[in-house]
């Protein structure tokens, strides 16, 4: 008999995840997601996009405020689940992944112990990683330290970025969870605990602070920088022209080796292109948004004669 599943997601990633166990005919008694939230402008009302699948495919679903709400308890305990799986989902208190038989377990986008936190995709990236992956593991009191259940490695292609390197990891990553629930219904299955190395690579949660271009850093770590917040959130820095300084996100670079007798971060601009003076060269810049405009490749923001003067990067 198919073991009976309660599943906790929100963005998209988790709903491929969810659609995959859904596919595959697993008893999916229950769905939790995040609530409703004011979104935009308008401050419309957004589903998540786990909610909207679970409306199309008439799953029952939960919206709780407070995971530690009794009542909420309650519902879940009656549910006598086998087994919770999460995905993309905010901390689950002990009173919740205790409650069913076989536990819950967790997808993470990379190898751990290494990448524990909020970021793991970008960080791999940023940090150009020549391999990374996804772990299914017990969850526990700590944040990403449980038990491992299964790994599935993969290799990061040149030029990949945030968004490739997500798609790719969540086709291995549908995958594991499936193998993962099949492995933890057989009888001489069991997990391992995660091996503590001296030095754990950690992948906090991205903030303004450590979005921002350090434009110290070599060409190929900027461009690595870029690659790994493309195209969420987009590396950014301060733009100045005269007295004015404005906010620009950059989303696609190269890079040149090359001498020059540019003053650094310098912004170099002629028909065609956009490039920052650096020590070992150019930063190329192919793409890119700047204030108050929408995000475009660098030749067609020049099509608008947008600089007038002396630009720099700072």
């Amino acid at each position: 008999m198919k073991p009976k599943i309660i599943f906790f997601g929100t963005p998209t990633f988790a709903v491929h995840v969810l659609k995959e166990v859904y596919e595959k005919k697993y008893i999916i008694q229950a769905v939790i997601t995040s609530p409703d939230r004011q979104s935009g402008r308008g401050r419309k009302i957004k589903s998540s996009p786990v909610k909207n699948f679970c409306l199309d495919q008439n799953i029952k679903l939960y919206q709780p405020t407070n995971l530690k709400d009794k009542s909420f308890i309650s519902i879940l305990e009656s549910y006598k689940s086998d087994l919770y799986i999460v995905v993309a989902f905010r901390m689950i208190p002990k009173v919740v992944w205790s409650i069913p038989t076989k536990g819950t377990f967790n997808l993470h986008a990379s190898l751990l112990p290494d990448y524990r936190g909020a970021a793991p995709i970008n960080w791999a990236l940023i940090n150009q990683e020549k391999t990374t992956g996804v772990t299914t593991f017990l969850i526990d009191k700590k944040i990403d330290t449980g038990n491992i259940l299964l790994k599935s490695k993969y290799k990061i292609k040149n030029g990949e970025t945030f968004d490739s390197l997500h798609d790719n990891l969540l086709e291995i990553g549908k995958k594991l969870v499936i193998d993962t629930i099949e492995k933890l219904f057989q009888k001489n299955f069991t997990s391992q605990k995660q091996i503590e190395k001296i030095k754990i690579k950690l992948a906090p949660k991205l903030t303004k602070t450590n979005t921002k271009v350090d434009w110290n850093k070599s060409l190929i770590e900027l461009v690595a920088f870029v690659n790994g917040l493309n195209s969420y959130p987009g590396a950014w820095s301060y733009i100045k022209e005269n007295d004015k300084t404005d906010i620009f996100k950059i989303y696609e670079t190269d890079y040149e080796y090359i001498k020059h007798e540019f003053k650094i971060n310098q912004l170099i601009y002629d028909k065609k292109s956009i490039k920052v003076s650096h020590k070992e060269g150019f930063l190329i810049i192919k793409n890119l948004k700047l204030a108050n405009k929408k995000r475009m490749d660098s030749n067609e923001l020049l099509n608008g004669n947008v600089f007038k003067s002396k630009v720099f990067v700072l």
